[in-house]
Parts: C-alpha cells; structure tokens; sequence
C-alpha cells in the first residue's frame, strides 16, 4: 500500500439490531462493490447477527474488533489497516459511541466517503425521547437515514420531523418486512421568504435558517436578511468586526450553543456584549480570520437597539 495514499470509508452507524449488520454483508457480497480490494472491517460492537465471510465473492475480506472507546485513536487504527494490507474500511459503529469520538481519531488519509444511519422503526421513538442526544449524533453528518421494520400503520410525518429537526441533508428511506422501500418525498419548505428583497425572519425561526446557511451559504450570497440576535464583542476581532447571532439548542440543554455569523460596521465599537439588537445587512460568503476559511459576513445597513425575544434560546420546533 503506497504511503499517503487516500483511504475511502464506509461508515455504518445505528443501534443495536438496528440492520446494519445484514446490510454490509450484502454490500461485500455485491460484486459491483467487492472487487477484490483487500477491505478492513471494523466493528465496534457485536449484535446478534455475524458476518459469514465464508460466502464473500473473494477472501479479501478482515475482520478486526474494537471493543472500548480507548482503542479508537490514530495508531491503532493504523495499525490494523496495515496489519491487513487493506485500501479501504468498512466501519460498523457502536450507537452508544459519540462520532466525535472517531472523527477526532481517524488518521490523517482516512477519509469518510459514505455515512448512513441504521435505525429500528419499533424502537426509534423511544430511544429518541431517552436518548436524543445519540440520535441527533448520528443524525448530523449522515447522508441516509433507514427506517428498517417500518410498517404501513407508523405515520412517516413523525419519523420525517425528527430527522429534518436536526438536517435537511439526509435523505431518508423506509424499509418494510417485506423488503418494499420507499424513499422520502415529503417537501419542508422554509418558514421564511429567501427570495424576499428582505428575509424578515421570525424569532422562531433562526435556529432553522442558521442550519440553513451554514449547509448552503451560496444561497444567501447577496441576499439582505433582518432578525434579532445577540451580539458579541471581543478586543480580538478586526476593526468594524463583531458577531450576531442567537443560542441554539439541537436536542437538550447540554449542547446549546451561541451560533452565529460574523458581521462589518463602520460603528461596531457602539456596540456591547450580549447587547440584543435588530440587525439588517447583506450577505457576502467571502473569507474571513473569524471563520479560518470562507462563510458568510454580513455587510450591515441598519442596527436597532431591542430587547430579548420571548424564548431566548432558539429550537427547531
């Protein structure tokens, strides 16, 4: 294996007896998938399904256990990928693991190509409302979402709100017992007008339109946008800098936090932490030192002096 060469993964994540098991081990019996690459396959937990490597196409295949939070870091992970001479790693992932976990950990070449959350229709709503802070993990970076076990009876809206409140990436698919699978197709418009001459946005409406711009900032490059945030300030920033934005909670109080974008005033240094204002300006998605690489700084045109809103940390819902 040449050194420095891109490493592809496929991470499949998901709780347990959620079907990621059976779906990788139809993907390594694909022929269109495997190919006769030697393939490192991790797995971070043990389910009640195994994988049969006896029926693969070639015996290409390494199965290799991590089985504490601890064995995820760089060394390790390299060192089993040599040890197989493998160029590419299939990923099962413990549900119960955070991702930041083993994206903080992955070596420098490993590279994340694909990443589809498993999950059990009979169990989701539970696990969601007791452990929601794992399903919003999950639900963040991934490109697909399955619904294994779904039944005609479960209303897919529920299931739909769920995913959408935390990403409007993901697309979504239902699989019933008898293998039929329907993808998603139902429409969430945005609650505000992004062909407006101004985006006037509502005070429950920030957290979306924030996940919104931060997925698509070329859709806002020189749109003119009006809300409520809160300001900060800091002797670091650039002359005519300060940040404005709101505090927003993803699943529970635990991961609020202040998002927000940066914006450019002539008179900024009137301005004073954690100072509520009405805020209107355009867009520009340009580089910028507060953003260590492009996003969007809002060019600003007027500053009125307010008060909080009702419910001063922004949701999804």
């Amino acid at each position: 294996m040449a050194e420095n060469q891109d490493i592809p993964v496929y991470l499949f994540t998901g709780f347990l007896e959620a079907g990621k098991t059976k779906f990788i081990q139809e993907t390594l019996m694909d022929k269109r998938f495997n190919t006769g690459e030697n393939t490192l396959l991790l797995l971070c937990e043990e389910g009640e399904e195994e994988y049969d490597v006896s029926v693969m196409p070639s015996p290409n295949i390494f199965i290799r256990t991590l089985e504490e939070p601890e064995e995820v870091n760089p060394e390790n992970l390299s060192r089993l990928l040599k040890e197989c001479n493998a160029t590419r790693v299939v990923l099962e992932y413990n549900g119960m693991w955070q991702l930041g976990l083993l994206f903080q950990n992955l070596p420098e070449s490993w590279t994340v190509y694909q990443e589809m959350f498993f999950v059990d229709s009979t169990t989701f709503l539970p696990y969601n409302a007791n452990m929601r802070s794992l399903v919003v993990d999950k639900l963040n970076t991934c490109e697909l979402v399955i619904f294994n076990r779904f039944e005609k009876s479960m209303d897919k809206m529920e299931f739909h709100k769920i995913v959408r409140g935390v990403s409007r990436r993901a697309d979504i698919a239902y699989e019933y017992a008898n293998g039929q699978v329907e993808y998603d197709d139902i429409e969430d418009p945005l609650p505000f007008d992004v062909n407006a001459p101004v985006i006037h946005l509502a005070d429950t409406d920030y957290a979306l339109w924030y996940r919104d711009i931060m997925e698509e900032p070329k859709k806002y490059d020189g749109k003119v946008i009006s809300f409520r945030g809160i300001v900060a300030v800091d002797k670091s920033f650039p002359p005519r800098t300060f940040a404005v934005g709101r505090h927003v909670m993803t699943c529970c109080v635990d991961d609020i936090a202040y998002s927000c974008v940066v914006a450019e005033w002539d008179k900024a240094g009137m301005l004073q932490q954690r100072q509520w204002i009405q805020i209107t300006g355009k867009i520009h998605v340009q580089k910028h030192k507060l953003y260590r690489g492009k996003g969007p700084v809002l060019e600003v045109q007027d500053v009125i002096m307010t008060g909080p809103p009702e419910q001063e940390i922004a949701t999804f819902y």
